[in-house]
């Protein structure tokens, strides 16, 4: 059975931040194996304080690969052969709040919920909308 994960590094993010990007970074993958020790062990992007922020059964047939394709479409992926500082990584995505925000407001909406008001989203909704992309 393959999980597909979410994974933050605040270093990463914060020179993210720095060279303009965003520090909304983070990696989407899948695997086979537990995903939280193998997203500690890691080290993607020459870092090695990757925390996985969310994970979530895959069917089984679902590989990154895949995973990386569908939420292209939707989100930035950082081109890891422009930024050598990613060294070659695939999957670190550029996340625009405004696109959670909406997406949460949208839920909101839809279950009924009587007060809609802004939101600030958390790394944990950044997660949430990233996975509910890539399983599309």
């Amino acid at each position: 059975m393959s999980v597909i994960y979410v994974a933050r590094s605040a270093k990463l993010s914060q020179w993210a931040s720095d060279v303009g990007l965003s520090k909304h970074v983070f990696k989407v993958g899948c695997t086979a194996e537990p995903a939280k020790p193998f997203v500690a062990a890691a080290g993607w992007a020459g870092e090695t304080d990757w925390t996985m922020v969310k994970s979530q059964p895959a069917p089984d047939d679902f590989d990154e690969a895949q995973a990386i394709e569908r939420l292209a479409r939707k989100e930035r992926m950082i081109d890891p052969n422009l930024y050598p500082r990613l060294k070659g990584t695939p999957g670190i995505f550029k996340v625009l709040p405004a696109h959670v925000e909406n997406s949460l407001l949208v839920a909101r909406a839809l279950s009924g919920a009587e007060e809609l008001r802004a939101v600030k989203p958390k790394p944990g909704d950044f997660a949430s909308y990233l996975i509910q992309n890539a399983l599309r």
